[in-house]
């Protein structure tokens, strides 16, 4: 997502030069630095979350309703790196926006689509981990395959229709005083919420899902520790209580992980909605060069997810070792028991 300062007195074409970009202040040697730290990090976003994408695929052991969760998200953050951080690099690093309007709408769209889709996402994990965890008996019969393709459609489906419908509508940028001259006349994309739409964005978008997975692991907490306390006062355990509470323990450990991973999105993209949210009502004086920083800022949370897997699943770290080993031809492999931690 993208935003910048516009200039409120201008009624024609004259300061934009015919189109034309602004001179670039940045020496050739600090646009290669800026290209090759910013390739260096959509290159490991797309490494990453294909590698996470290819190992739950491949390996059965992996095949669950969470690590489906986990797969479409992974797909998210691939998508970001892939289609989406490229053209933004070069965005960035010129201080121009080269590949016209039409696409300009089409590239932000899908940028504010991916980023709902991966909170969605984190939503209906926590979800997931909350049935698991606080009502076990009930999880298989509600967290069915056919219930997580469901939810997985819903995730895509919505922010998919939130965000071309509101780019494309222009609605957005309803009311903002210039916006149209500066479409037709500059070459710099330049996106921008108006005070309802950016409102909405914050609330429906951040706010909103944060305050209901907070809600839902602070539960998960609760029921957890409630578990322990119930363990530590009965001597005795038969092997299937001990079964169940191994099994308890990998749930509590994945909803742990995963609160990481939602933990991680909030701290990198709440500056950037924030900024939104409030840019209207400072007349849209947040210097662009501010709301760049705070997007790519956002953009490297696709980075970390991976790295936040491979620190906390022993699956991710020995699927990752077989693909790069290029074991994973060896048929047989993908009945193989990763690790005793799901």
């Amino acid at each position: 997502m993208f935003s910048m300062n516009i200039s409120r007195d201008f009624t024609d074409c004259s300061e934009f030069g015919n189109r034309s970009c602004s001179d670039n202040s940045r020496s050739p040697g600090v646009r290669g630095v800026l290209y090759f730290s910013i390739a260096a990090a959509f290159l490991l976003t797309i490494s990453g979350n294909m590698a996470i994408i290819f190992s739950i695929l491949y390996f059965k052991q992996l095949h669950s309703p969470t690590n489906f969760l986990i797969l479409s998200m992974a797909v998210t953050d691939f998508l970001l790196g892939f289609a989406i951080m490229p053209y933004s690099m070069v965005r960035s690093v010129e201080n121009c926006w080269y590949f016209g309007m039409m696409f300009c709408k089409i590239h932000y769209s899908f940028d504010l689509m991916l980023c709902l889709v991966s909170i969605f996402h984190l939503c209906s994990i926590a979800v997931d981990r909350f049935y698991a965890i606080c009502h076990p008996l009930h999880y298989a019969s509600t967290m069915t395959m056919a219930a997580i393709k469901q939810i997985t459609a819903v995730c895509w489906s919505v922010p998919a229709a939130f965000a071309f419908g509101v780019v494309f509508s222009e609605a957005h940028a309803s009311g903002i005083e210039g916006y149209e001259s500066l479409v037709k006349c500059s070459s710099l994309c330049p996106i921008m919420f108006n005070k309802v739409w950016g409102t909405v964005l914050f609330t429906v978008g951040l706010f909103a899902p944060a305050c209901i997975m907070l809600g839902i692991y602070i539960k998960i907490f609760v029921v957890s520790q409630k578990h322990i306390r119930v363990l530590s006062q009965t001597h005795k355990h038969s092997k299937s209580d001990m079964k169940n509470e191994l099994s308890k323990s990998k749930d509590k450990k994945a909803a742990k992980t995963l609160s990481v991973v939602m933990l991680a999105f909030l701290v990198c993209w709440f500056p950037c909605f924030f900024a939104i949210l409030l840019d209207p009502f400072l007349d849209f004086s947040i210097p662009s060069t501010l709301f760049d920083a705070l997007n790519w800022f956002g953009y490297l949370n696709s980075t970390c997810n991976p790295l936040i897997y491979g620190f906390f699943y022993p699956w991710f770290r020995k699927a990752f070792k077989y693909i790069v080993t290029g074991k994973i031809f060896n048929p047989q492999l993908r009945t193989t028991k990763l690790s005793s931690e799901d």
